[in-house]
């Protein structure tokens, strides 16, 4: 992972998580004040800013490189600060890594990121177009159109970083944000958290804020006027200050006083209302998980994790939002066999299957279920020239009446699924 050191070597350890397509340069304008108490580490996402372009595709695999780097430098307890997906860093090393963390402040974070249709499209976009579009639209979604306005400078940096990021893994790193979702774990997060965020984001909003805020229980909000997405380079002085009071005040020990062993974060309980009925406040342990009947697990919840990951969620919602008392056991029937069964085979990878099943329906005819496979070919990684060779591949084996209906579908999903949306 590539990092830099700011600040004295004896000072306590402040990491500082940069957002989806930034750079570590993203927290230049805080640095000056934060090494006056505290030793800062900044890291670059894997094919951001020149780091090694080694995709990671899910938060738990950018949070295991950074604490092998930490490990690798003697670091072992520290405060994290962390924008978008450097939020979802610092919630995974709370939920995960607990014994690490001193302190926390999420910016512009989320307990969720939206869809995971939204990034998997996003992830289409960059593989058919490249970075550019991306890049050329990333100041209206970090930044208010006063700011952009009278910053050309910095609004011109912004596009650069992005253009520049390796198109592999920002593709990865929106897979990781399309797979994320802690909603149901923020109770266990056990440290003090500043959750920061512009009034203006429309990309993690006030909303999104005050989940967290509800979620976790030490947790307070801060809301910065006049100020959107990547609210560190829009209000620096503003972060700078919050920043500088959360982790003076809110930074637990790391040792015990009396024996000199790491502290570890107590697990937060609940108080229980006292006119509530008498009930365990906690449990010791877990209750036992049910006995599993013998013979092999029912494939339904693997198949309805596939389906919606290859056909993606508002298709799959819409499906089952038509199923009724007489459509529903077919509907049953294709999620647990067609999804949980064969799409869930380790024998082939997603794309391979992609093409089978694009020219197993070109041979059958069925043109109405073609165009939401050929949306779910783009979302497991073929490219529109691949799509084309598989649909010349049929034209020769299945018939050129029946490719000549594939082309027009897919020429039509392809313009849609691969055109930036302004």
């Amino acid at each position: 992972m590539q990092y830099r050191f700011d600040g004295p070597e004896d000072a306590p350890v402040l990491i500082l998580g940069p957002s989806l397509g930034t750079t570590w340069h993203m927290w230049d304008r805080q640095v000056p004040e934060l090494t006056k108490q505290w030793r800062v580490f900044r890291f670059d996402l894997p094919g951001h800013g020149g780091a090694p372009a080694y995709p990671a595709g899910a938060v738990a695999d950018l949070t295991t490189r950074l604490l092998t780097t930490l490990d690798g430098l003697g670091v072992q307890r520290f405060g994290y600060a962390g924008c978008a997906l450097g939020g979802a860093v610092g919630i995974e090393l709370a939920l995960r890594h607990p014994e690490r963390l001193a302190s926390l402040a999420l910016i512009a974070a989320s307990p969720r990121f939206g869809t995971a249709d939204e990034f998997r499209q996003r992830g289409v976009i960059v593989r058919t177009n490249g970075l550019d579009p991306i890049a050329r639209s990333s100041p209206e979604r970090w930044f208010t159109g006063g700011f952009a306005a009278a910053q050309p400078a910095i609004t011109e940096w912004a596009v650069q970083m992005v253009r520049t990021t390796d198109p592999g893994c920002y593709i990865a790193a929106c897979e990781a944000l399309a797979s994320f979702d802690v909603r149901a774990e923020l109770g266990s997060v056990g440290v003090p958290t500043l959750v920061l965020v512009g009034s203006e984001d429309q990309v993690t909003g006030p909303a999104e804020a005050r989940t967290l805020v509800a979620g976790i229980p030490d947790a307070r909000l801060a809301v910065v006027p006049g100020a959107s997405h990547l609210v560190p380079v829009e209000q620096p002085a503003a972060v700078t200050d919050l920043l500088v009071r959360h982790f003076s005040t809110a930074w637990q020990p790391g040792f015990e006083t009396a024996t000199g062993h790491i502290a570890l974060p107590a697990a937060v309980v609940k108080q229980v209302p006292a006119a509530a009925p008498s009930q365990p406040v906690a449990e010791i342990a877990p209750p036992a998980a049910p006995q599993q009947p013998q013979g092999r697990p029912d494939p339904y919840d693997a198949g309805i994790k596939v389906r919606r990951e290859v056909l993606g969620d508002a298709h799959v919602d819409r499906v089952l939002a038509e199923t009724d008392d007489f459509s529903g056991d077919f509907q049953e029937l294709v999620t647990r066999y067609a999804w949980g069964e064969v799409w869930d085979r380790p024998g082939l990878d997603r794309r391979t299957r992609s093409c089978v099943t694009l020219t197993a329906l070109v041979a059958g005819g069925h043109v109405e279920e073609l165009a939401f496979h050929l949306r779910a070919a783009l979302r497991n990684g073929l490219t529109p020239d691949e799509i084309k060779e598989v649909l010349l591949q049929t034209a020769v084996y299945c018939g050129v009446p029946a490719a000549n209906r594939a082309f027009r579908v897919a020429q039509q999903v392809v313009r849609e699924e691969t055109t930036p949306q302004e």
